[in-house]
């Protein structure tokens, strides 16, 4: 963390007014409150998303050119992370960067040189001449050396060297071969080998870092050992596992939902990504058996055709090991910077309060004691409680900026989002078997590394948006009759059961008024957790390209609840509040212009259920664990 006496105040152009008073509580009682560089750039960042005004121009078809590179360019630590490797003087060239580890793996997939200290020992020579020659390079092991005798207790210690900088790390000792032109192999010195993920740490860092290792070392009788930096991803090449729910009380709790092994989980296709097409998970289902009989522990994520495979026309079915693999991510590009604002959002609307309140514990203590035995009293209460509440919002702080260094360093590299692949999805359709409803559905094979851990099979986090009482009472039609809904303790509501067609046309639940009603919910990907209402017949609809089918309509639960849907939210699974599949979501109705759906479209679940099993005839929709 940043010392407060090594923050100057920005100039207008640089930082609000309100973050240079965060500056100068920070200045002047640094006891109360200390935030990080990083927390004053998101109080800056809070305090413009509140004035939209002055925010700088980008709308939605902006953000969705933009690259997974380009998304870490406009981060405030990545860009100057970026900035000061350039301009380091421990930055090595281009060049050397790329080809210093040209040979230890296949077809160029080495990794990128950061920084080492051997560079003046052994120089790097670029090759020259008409016909260059680039020598390659090959890992060996590390074997019978002094780094052997002394690595138990010393690797820990270096360890923490490069944890303590909050850097994402690899730590390999090893030894390069290089392999000249004449066949000639030459086995180079002890090298402790860091990798870091691309774009997270600068020159200047692992310059520092590798100062202290090699100091740990020569105190340890180890010489003659060189420290090398590259930048790369872990081997478990889908990433990290997704993040699990957490309770009301975790700082965290809404800005990780994006990355949470639940239902309305936002997801995008590698083919379907740069044209900005993402949608949502609808539900799981375990296969049972494979269709051979075999029993199979495979789990599959269902969401829309048109979400999963929007190029292919005609029937999709993966072949099998060997054939090329269609990814599905979990966020697309434009859901992913979405998701890193949120939580620099989270971090200035808590710096925004914690200012506040170290500056009324300043004006408290000034005040003095009262001679006044209540009003001293209610003081030293005053006191002691804004105290407490001050050391939650730095707590919060603190979690938050945890989170999106894991977020952005784990989560940033477009492929370490793969959470796994399309595995069957039939033609979109409006005529199956004498039918109009819209099958519009595939399956992709879920990732057992990403979902296992965190797996509670088809729950919903109903987040926090919607206060527990707003929810209930929006679910809550009768005003002298049962409840339709009871608030799950935890916040996650299990899906269980289907509102059948006979349901559909004759509701169960009623209105104040008496008459039938059905209230539903859908979490997605642009809306979030929303309520609507089912239109109580099926809707008959025609297309631009004069397409006509049968669907189920949910119309907006009022004005100031907001729209059901928006685009982004294909995909979505609708439920009652009993937990009860109702639909799964597909398109909408909106103003010419508007991505804001007025009318909401889905396929029944009773029809799509029965669809699903034609093809899984073992289909489990009720496990509740992998």
């Amino acid at each position: 963390m940043d010392s407060p006496k090594d923050i100057d105040a920005p100039g207008p152009s640089d930082a609000s007014e309100f973050v240079k008073q965060v500056i100068e509580t920070m200045n002047l009682r640094p006891d109360l409150l200390k935030l990080s560089t990083f927390a004053l750039h998101c109080i800056d960042y809070a305090c413009q998303r509140k004035n939209p005004a002055s925010l700088a121009s980008s709308t939605l078809s902006d953000e969705s050119q933009l690259s997974a590179a380009t998304l870490l360019s406009q981060d405030s630590a990545g860009s100057a992370i970026s900035a000061s490797t350039a301009n380091s003087a421990y930055a090595v060239s281009n060049y050397e960067s790329t080809s210093y580890y040209n040979g230890i793996t296949d077809e160029g997939e080495h990794p990128d040189l950061l920084y080492r200290t051997g560079s003046a020992k052994y120089p790097w020579i670029q090759p020259s001449g008409r016909y260059p020659y680039q020598p390659t390079k090959s890992l060996r092991g590390v074997y019978r050396t002094p780094l052997n005798d002394v690595w138990s207790t010393v690797g820990p210690q270096v360890r923490k060297l490069v944890k303590d900088r909050k850097i994402r790390y690899s730590i390999d000792p090893a030894r390069f071969v290089t392999h000249g032109e004449d066949g000639e192999e030459t086995l180079g010195p002890v090298v402790i080998w860091i990798g870091v993920y691309p774009g997270s740490t600068s020159a200047d860092t692992a310059h520092e870092v590798s100062q202290s290792i090699l100091e740990l070392l020569e105190k340890n009788g180890v010489k003659d050992v060189e420290v090398e930096w590259h930048e790369a991803v872990s081997w478990k090449a889908a990433g990290p596992a997704l993040l699990h729910v957490v309770g009301n009380y975790n700082p965290t709790v809404y800005v990780r939902r994006h990355l949470t092994a639940a239902l309305g989980m936002p997801i995008a296709t590698a083919e379907g990504e740069m044209n900005d097409a993402q949608g949502s998970v609808g539900f799981f289902f375990h296969e049972g058996r494979d269709k051979h009989g075999n029993p199979s522990t495979k789990v599959f994520g269902v969401s829309n055709r048109h979400v999963l495979r929007e190029k292919i026309k005609g029937k999709y079915e993966f072949k099998g090991p060997g054939a090329p693999r269609q990814y599905v991510r979990v966020n697309g590009l434009r859901r992913f910077q979405r998701g890193l604002d949120e939580i620099k959002v989270s971090i200035g609307d808590h710096g925004i309060i914690a200012d506040l309140e170290a500056r009324e514990v300043i004006e408290l203590e000034a005040k003095g004691t009262s001679e006044d035995e209540d009003e001293a009293e209610e003081d030293a209460t005053e006191l002691r409680k804004t105290r407490e509440s001050l050391e939650e919002h730095k707590f919060a702080i603190a979690d938050l900026e945890k989170l999106y260094d894991d977020v952005r360093t784990q989560w940033s590299d477009i492929e370490l989002r793969n959470i796994g692949h399309v595995h069957y999805s039939p033609p979109i359709s409006v005529d199956v078997e004498g039918e109009q409803y819209t099958e519009d559905w595939g399956t992709f094979d879920l990732e057992e590394a990403k979902f296992k851990a965190q797996f509670k099979g088809n729950v919903v986090d109903l987040g926090t948006a919607i206060a527990p009482e707003k929810l209930t009472a929006m679910m809550y039609p009768q005003s002298d009759g049962g409840t339709a809904f009871l608030y799950p303790l935890d916040r996650q509501l299990r899906i269980n059961g289907i509102v059948t067609r006979e349901l559909l046309a004759n509701p169960d639940l009623y209105d104040s008024k008496g008459q039938p009603c059905l209230v539903v919910l859908k979490d997605g990907c642009t809306t979030d957790l929303t309520v609507g209402r089912y239109a109580g017949l099926e809707s008959f609809l025609c297309d631009e390209n004069g397409v006509e089918s049968i669907e189920l309509a949910i119309y907006n639960y009022d004005k100031k609840a907001g729209p059901f849907s928006a685009k982004g939210d294909s995909g979505s699974l609708i439920f009652d509040g009993l937990g009860r599949m109702v639909g799964l979501l597909h398109s909408g109705k909106s103003k010419g212009g508007s991505t804001s759906a007025h009318v909401t479209y889905a396929t029944p679940a009773w029809w799509l259920i029965d669809r699903i099993k034609a093809k899984y005839p073992h289909a489990d929709f009720n496990r509740t664990t992998w």
